[in-house]
């Protein structure tokens, strides 16, 4: 499993932008496919944004499609969730998650311990 930490969560206002980061802590990050899950208080997590190994090919939830936009850099081993035109219905606890090594489809198994995004209205 991949070691991942997550940072640049905190509170900003509706309308506000914000970016994450994931970095992880391993030599051969462009094996991983990455992606990025929230979970808000009271509901189950779900699926944000996710990144093919090479970055050629993003998916997201419809809710966030046109407002986040997932990248990764491969020679900083990191993964970046910019959000743009947050809503509170965005606030939530973000994790960075990442599949086994060369595999582009299938479960996550390596989670990061989260970072909280509050946006307030």
């Amino acid at each position: 499993q991949v070691q991942l930490v997550e940072s640049g969560g905190g509170l900003v206002q509706t309308g506000g932008s914000l970016r994450l980061s994931c970095a992880a802590s391993v030599p051969t990050f462009s094996s991983y496919a990455m992606a990025w899950f929230r979970q808000a208080p009271g509901k189950e997590r779900e699926f944000v944004a996710e990144i093919t190994r090479g970055g050629g090919i993003t998916d997201y939830a419809d809710s966030v499609k046109g407002r986040f936009t997932i990248s990764r850099d491969n020679a900083k081993n990191t993964v970046y969730l910019q959000m743009n035109s947050l809503k509170p219905e965005d606030t939530a606890v973000y994790y960075c998650a990442a599949r086994p090594p060369y595999t582009d489809y299938g479960p996550w198994d390596s989670w990061g311990q989260g970072t909280q995004v509050t946006v307030s209205s």
